[in-house]
């Protein structure tokens, strides 16, 4: 399987975030999995929304203080 793919989002605030994953995904195969981390409050339900929203599979979302990361696998 290919390397992972990685996204620093911290300090950033919507829609960069979400904008970010968005121009990652479209780089990436089906298969490869992104791991994106974020600070802002908004991302948790704006990536979460995306993710579903495009069809995608949201491997893993966790919490450690106001950081956020997820595990996201490109499915289409």
């Amino acid at each position: 399987m290919s390397e992972e793919k990685k996204i620093d989002a911290t300090g950033l605030y919507c829609p960069e975030p979400v904008f970010r994953t968005k121009i990652e995904m479209e780089r990436m195969q089906v298969g490869e999995i992104l791991t994106v981390s974020a600070d802002d409050p908004e991302a948790e339900d704006d990536i979460s929304r995306w993710v579903s929203r495009n069809g995608h599979e949201l491997l893993d979302m966790s919490k450690d203080g106001a950081k956020i990361t997820f595990k996201i696998k490109k499915v289409k």
